[in-house]
């Protein structure tokens, strides 16, 4: 890791290098509740008491919508465990956990790890935030480092000015389109240039939060005066302090991105790469139009739209959806006026959340087109199964809501100058742990007991029960949606959906096999979301191994940390898996820094596990909550 660069005075700051491996402390833990419950059950098998971090946040933001007791069960549970462990938490309706996380508890210089992949948005305010799965953060909060691959950094210079009508999302959507949604696996994305100081904290987190829709590892700008009003704004002035790269740090990587010669971008359905300039696809009829989310949580996010319909109404046949990202930016629309501007223009106003980002409301009508501010469009992430959402930025959204069809937001009279900040600063109400660690935890019917599970060992002939594309994602894998999303607390019922889009066969057939089986994938295999369960739903099922050409970083830990082997491949050796009825696999033969090789139909096949010593060791346990069992009962 290049010395100078800011993403190595963060991290250093907070660990060391040790043969290649970054090993880290973080100053503070962010959960969200759709992967929280599980860190909770995760505590509570290794029998911890009291987490060992200076801070760690619980927020509900992903499962709120109560259409039984479910969620509501496991809000109640997941505030006894924060009490218990000592753990804020933020009630549901505080709002999107990123960006509450920024108002309460942002600091530059700090390192975040989180549960969820967004939490590399902390970088807006010059953090590194990382995303990792459910037992990887438990793993920390009771005490163990996070461990992660050195990263490579790719400086990203902004010159220029962003011309009215174009925002921050037209920014990453351009780059995403460029890198596409691996091309950025294994960096951190450093912004810097005197293009920065022209954008705002909350537009520096547009750009930091899809960083990982190219597979970064993070992304982080520098802080400046911008952050300091920031700060000054949320109440915490005394927590800025200047932080930026040096003038000669070096980089392995650059790109410059000239703000000024952008124009209005837009991804469409469904892949976060499939970005086009909005000009190509004009007229293109819409449905609904969807503004909120950790992409865009701003309040200057939802004031442009009001601005674009002050005195105007959205067109007849147009579903306007707002989701606030936060209480405080609430408050701010009513203070502002701008909330009553959208509600009279014919706006619908939903609970302070994720919601329709993650499938919980809001979905679609079939095959309609719908515009959203949110960060993925992956296939039925709406709760639509055939769902056509593209990506966008506010400005294009509030041009289609006016006219019911994708137009260029800049010829739509509206110059979208609004307010940086609410007129009104609120703090959010976030509870603070008891004194004591203890107390008792209340557990509705649905929540589960996390148990470990058994190690996979020897010589094993597996059937190959599945066989994917590339770029599948965590969606794809163990859905989103008001159906799947309330059994996150219960994976053995949430096994059953696995892989419900792409073979609804699986779970029985996978149930059906005397023993376990192998997936074959292709590149990039589990890009999105950090949810644990995609990893461990499968393994419930018997998944024993996935033979890829490719996996995304959070995925391919959550398999070891499930007991799954990942194994990489070659293009042409992975067809050869995808052919064959069964492959082979020594299990016991795994180990550091060694290929592992494999037979397919007889075919001898060298592949790579990519797992150092410790990696072997957990896989050999049955996966990470049994290897902490373990040494934890050794002392």
């Amino acid at each position: 890791m290049h010395q100078g660069t800011l993403s190595a005075k963060i991290l250093l700051a907070h660990g060391t290098i040790e043969q290649g491996t970054l090993v880290l402390r973080p100053a503070q833990v962010l959960l969200q509740d759709a992967t929280g419950v599980l860190v909770m059950q995760a505590l509570e098998a290794i029998g911890i008491d009291r987490v060992a971090v200076p801070l760690a946040v619980q927020y509900v933001d992903h499962n709120i919508l109560q259409a039984d007791g479910r969620n509501a069960d496991d809000h109640m549970y997941l505030s006894d465990c924060a009490s218990a462990f000592g753990i804020w938490f933020a009630e549901p309706g505080t709002g999107v956990s990123h960006a509450v996380h920024a108002d309460r508890f942002g600091r530059p210089g700090a390192f975040l790890l989180g549960s969820d992949s967004h939490t590399c948005g902390a970088g807006a305010l010059a953090m590194i935030g990382i995303g990792a799965g459910s037992f990887d953060v438990a793993s920390v909060l009771a005490g163990e480092p996070f461990r992660l691959a050195v990263p490579r950094i790719r400086r990203i210079t902004l010159t220029g000015t962003l011309p009215k009508g174009v925002g921050a999302k037209d920014v990453i959507l351009t780059l995403i389109g460029h890198y596409g949604v691996a091309g950025a696996t294994g960096f951190i994305l450093e912004y810097n240039g005197p293009g920065v100081a022209t954008l705002s904290v909350m537009d520096r987190m547009a750009i930091a939060n899809m960083g990982a829709e190219m597979g970064a590892t993070s992304s982080v700008f520098p802080s400046d005066d911008r952050t300091r009003a920031f700060l000054e704004n949320a109440g915490r002035g005394e927590d800025f302090v200047p932080l930026c790269a040096d003038a000669d740090a070096e980089y392995d990587d650059e790109h410059t991105v000239d703000l000024s010669a952008l124009g209005p971008m837009i991804a469409r359905p469904s892949r976060p790469d499939d970005v086009v300039p909005v000009r190509d696809v004009l007229g293109t009829p819409v449905g609904q139009v969807y503004i909120g989310s950790s992409a865009n949580p701003g309040f200057s996010d939802i004031a442009r739209v009001a601005a674009a319909l002050e005195g105007r109404a959205r067109a007849q046949g147009v579903s306007l959806d707002i989701n606030p990202a936060t209480r405080s930016v609430f408050l701010g629309l009513a203070a502002s006026g701008h909330l009553a501007e959208l509600i009279k223009a014919g706006a619908r106003f939903h609970q302070i959340g994720c919601n329709g980002c993650n499938g919980m409301g809001q979905a679609p009508a079939s095959g309609v087109n719908s515009l959203r501010t949110v960060p993925r469009n992956f296939p039925g992430r709406s709760g639509t199964v055939d769902d056509r959402v593209w990506l966008c930025g506010p400005e294009t959204a509030a041009a289609a809501a006016l006219t019911g069809v994708i137009t260029d937001p800049r010829t739509i009279g509206t110059d979208f100058n609004v307010a940086e900040f609410a007129p009104s600063a609120h703090v959010p109400r976030i509870v603070e742990p008891a004194k004591q660690a203890g107390g008792a935890i209340r557990r509705g019917a649905n929540i589960a007991r996390i148990n470990a599970l058994p190690p996979v060992r020897g010589v094993r002939e597996l059937p190959v029960l599945l066989v994917v594309g590339d770029d599948i994602s965590t969606d794809a894998i163990s859905p989103a949606g008001v159906v799947a999303l309330p059994l996150r607390s219960n994976p053995e019922q949430l096994a059953e959906h696995s892989f419900r889009s792409i073979d609804p066969d699986y779970p029985a057939r996978a149930r059906a096999v005397a023993g376990g089986h192998v997936i074959v994938a292709g590149r990039n295999m589990g890009q999105g979301s950090s949810r644990e369960h995609a990893a461990l739903c499968p393994r419930l099922l018997g998944l024993e191994a996935i033979i890829a050409e490719g996996f995304a970083r959070i995925f391919a830990a959550n398999l070891v940390n499930a007991g799954i082997l990942p194994l990489v491949v070659t293009p042409e050796m992975r067809g050869l898996c995808a052919a064959a009825q069964t492959v082979t696999i020594d299990f016991d033969a795994v180990t550091p820094g060694v290929p592992l090789v494999i037979v397919a139909d007889g075919h001898r096949i060298e592949a790579e596990h990519g797992l150092d010593a410790r990696g072997c060791c957990i896989l050999a346990a049955g996966g990470l909550i049994a290897a902490l069992k373990q040494a934890r009962s050794k002392g």
